[in-house]
């Protein structure tokens, strides 16, 4: 099975991310692969987290408890990835060696895009709705999720959006919002059952909090302390999530 081309082009994107693999390999620990690669443990797993919802498998499988707190490993495909990733890095310093010029590095790298998303989920255009002056996109995430995005017309056409086409969903984490057992979602929200992994609380408001999905892709979102203490919300807890279909950003490869 052939790697997706988005994550494929995200290796030639942003290759210390996927170096972050090696040291986990090597490690067998997150926290001791974060400071082997010079990052915080919260960035190795943003790193992680992104890797893995652009994967058609997980990339690192996460054991958790003993004395040392849990560890990592590289799943098959973790291991598979890695070994691309090794001759890529023969094949960049051949493209080094090739460019004429350092104004053409300059060029290729001011194409390459970033975005301050915290969430990348990589899905697969499975429907098309005209509603007014937007198109509402469904989108199929794998394992029987789905995902709505409520775009304009221009944009449907300008990313040439048509069934099948392979797209990443972008989402503010602050777009992301957990309920409580007695809340009801939004009118025009998409609603997810998650799984929190996390809760990351650094002293500052709110807490962000790190939420697996049912097909193994993940989320990070942001609540409240009190509201998490009054709706007994912890490591390992099952919760709804919420965002709306207008804020799910969405992007093609070029």
């Amino acid at each position: 099975m052939s790697l997706p081309a988005l994550l494929t082009q995200h290796i030639a994107r942003r290759p210390q991310r996927i170096a972050l693999l090696q040291h986990i390999a090597e490690q067998g620990s997150i926290t001791r692969a974060a400071k082997a690669a010079g990052i915080s443990y919260k960035a190795a797993w943003d790193a992680i987290d992104e890797l893995n919802n652009l994967a058609s498998q997980p990339l690192v499988e996460r054991s958790t408890g003993g004395r040392g707190g849990g560890g990592a490993r590289l799943s098959d495909e973790g291991e598979r990835v890695l070994r691309l990733y090794q001759k890529l890095q023969a094949l960049q310093a051949q493209i080094l060696e090739a460019a004429e010029e350092t104004s053409d590095l300059d060029l290729l790298g001011r194409l390459m895009l970033r975005t301050s998303a915290r969430n990348q989920l990589q899905g697969q255009v499975s429907g098309l709705r005209r509603e007014g002056r937007h198109d509402r996109v469904s989108l199929a995430l794998g394992g029987g999720l789905e995902i709505e995005a409520l775009i304009t017309h221009d944009s449907t056409a300008r990313l040439e959006l048509t069934l099948g086409t392979m797209v990443v969903a972008l989402l503010k984490a602050g777009w992301v919002q957990l309920l409580g057992a007695e809340e009801q979602p939004e009118a025009g929200s998409n609603v997810l059952m998650a799984t929190v992994e996390e809760v990351l609380a650094d002293g500052h408001e709110p807490s962000e909090v790190r939420l697996a999905l049912e097909n193994g892709q993940t989320l990070c979102g942001f609540a409240e302390a009190d509201w998490l203490v009054r709706e007994a919300v912890t490591a390992g807890s099952e919760i709804r999530v919420q965002f709306h279909a207008a804020h799910v950003l969405l992007g093609v490869p070029v």
